[in-house]
């Protein structure tokens, strides 16, 4: 059974920095497009960041293009997004996704096949 797992939420004063880990295990993704998306409250789930199989194309939200970088250790089945300058706006559920594509890195949510359950970020003001 494959399963997504994120960890390293938590709650954070603005300005401040996260890293969110994503693990993944029941198959490898190591040659696959993975990303993050995340859902505040009251809106619809929207891109953050993707990468590609190597990690060396990646693409980000313009809300947090400079802010957040996305990056993966195919050794470790791990893939991450370093947040930092975490503003108010930031606060949502993350979640982790893997796609079956083996190019490049995409915003679409529907070439996704594999989401986590989830992990919170608060960014208090």
């Amino acid at each position: 059974q494959v399963q997504l797992v994120e960890s390293g939420g938590g709650l954070v004063q603005a300005g401040e920095s996260l890293r969110l880990s994503c693990t993944t295990s029941g198959r490898t993704f190591s040659s696959n497009t993975m990303g993050w998306f995340r859902q505040a409250p009251g809106k619809e789930r929207e891109f953050v960041a993707s990468t590609n199989w190597s990690g060396g194309s990646t693409i980000y939200a313009d809300s947090v293009k400079g802010r957040f970088t996305i990056a993966r250790d195919n050794a470790k089945n791990t893939v991450y997004l370093q947040m930092n300058s975490l503003k108010p706006e930031d606060t949502a559920v993350y979640y982790c996704t893997a796609s079956h594509r083996r190019s490049g890195a995409t915003a679409t949510a529907a070439l996704y096949d594999y989401w986590g359950q989830g992990t919170q970020v608060t960014v208090s003001s």
